[in-house]
């Protein structure tokens, strides 16, 4: 918590298991080692202490991170470098999402300034639907990145850092990001909810299974939040039919056929690492803030962010709605333009 009656403390959550779907079997999806990000949390962590953060609260984890983390910074301490104090969250860990889920509570709970995330689309939605008032700087480490941005983990932490130690303000190191509110409800009035900050894909499979979505000739619908035809993932499919910018309002809602006689257009589209495929589009139509959508598919699941979330059945109805300005993620190019306007970076002479 930045304050002046204790330490700078920032929150950090390392996937140990992102990119470890089926998309690195049926497509080229990379894998980091945990070595891998160990080095990642190494770079930022010392980037922020760099810049002002005394204190950080880490997920614990199975999958090797603490551990190998703990040795790592051990021995860079005996060679006099830097870095915050570490401390790791007092909570059981199972090695999936629910980790993410708990590790955000617990965040929020301690107050922090700022939550550091290394992960794909899913890891960053965990994080947003359990604290979305605590701004996020994320790092890229999953299978479809669409959401965390490619960037050096070093300039991350330096941007989180800044923004934590109080020395830019929150009107330049904060950008406001869109959400989707998924809601079924059954013949009784009961609802389930949930969020994407991506994509919300509908699909005719009727259950779960593999969480990873993939299979093209199942899909219904896709509404999302931007549309970036540089994307890996089922938000490619919008942006190489209509670019939505991340900051402006508004998505788009498309829908998806293979029915010769429905299709508008077939789209040639990358829908996970070295997997191009053709997807057939019937119709497409910008999503306003607030504007209820209502699925047609029948009956089927719901993908958020690239993962399978939630089946209906032909009694449910599922709506989807784009909401404005849901949560805010820590914008680092701004924060380091607005840190060099102001001199932050320039060390008095000796």
């Amino acid at each position: 918590m930045a304050s002046a009656h204790g330490p700078i403390s920032v929150g950090l959550i390392a996937n140990p298991v992102s990119a470890r779907d089926i998309r690195r079997v049926i497509a080229n999806a990379s894998n980091l080692q945990i070595s891998d990000r160990v080095n990642i949390v190494l770079r930022a962590l010392s980037a922020m202490h760099s810049c002002g953060v005394e204190h950080v609260l880490m997920m614990p984890d199975r999958g090797g991170i603490r551990q190998l983390l703990t040795r790592s910074l051990q021995r860079e301490r005996n060679l006099h470098h830097s870095f915050p104090a570490v401390e790791f969250l007092d909570m059981p860990t199972t090695s999936t999402v629910d980790d993410t889920f708990a590790a955000a509570r617990l965040l929020r709970e301690a107050g922090v300034a700022a939550i550091v995330v290394l992960g794909g689309d899913g890891t960053h939605r965990a994080v947003v639907r359990e604290c979305s008032d605590i701004p996020i700087a994320g790092l890229s480490t999953g299978t479809n990145n669409a959401f965390p941005e490619l960037r050096e983990p070093t300039i991350t932490g330096m941007a989180v850092g800044l923004f934590a130690s109080g020395r830019i303000d929150r009107a330049d190191a904060i950008a406001l990001n869109k959400r989707l509110d998924v809601c079924i409800t059954d013949a009784a009035g009961r609802e389930r909810r949930d969020i994407a900050i991506v994509d919300a894909v509908i699909s005719s499979e009727r259950v779960i299974g593999a969480r990873a979505l993939w299979k093209t000739e199942n899909l219904a619908a896709a509404y999302v939040t931007f549309a970036d035809p540089q994307a890996i993932g089922l938000s490619a499919i919008a942006g190489l039919l209509q670019p939505v910018g991340r900051r402006e309002p508004g998505g788009l809602a498309v829908q998806l056929s293979d029915d010769p006689a429905r299709r508008r257009v077939v789209l040639h589209a990358p829908i996970a690492p070295g997997m191009v495929r053709p997807v057939g589009i019937s119709e497409w139509a910008p999503m306003r803030a607030g504007e209820l959508h209502i699925v047609a598919q029948a009956a089927g699941v719901v993908a958020l962010d690239g993962e399978r979330e939630l089946a209906f059945d032909e009694v449910d109805r599922v709506t989807v709605t784009l909401v404005d300005n849901a949560f805010p993620t820590v914008d680092v190019a701004r924060c380091m333009h607005a840190a060099a306007a102001k001199g932050l970076f320039r060390l008095s002479s000796p």
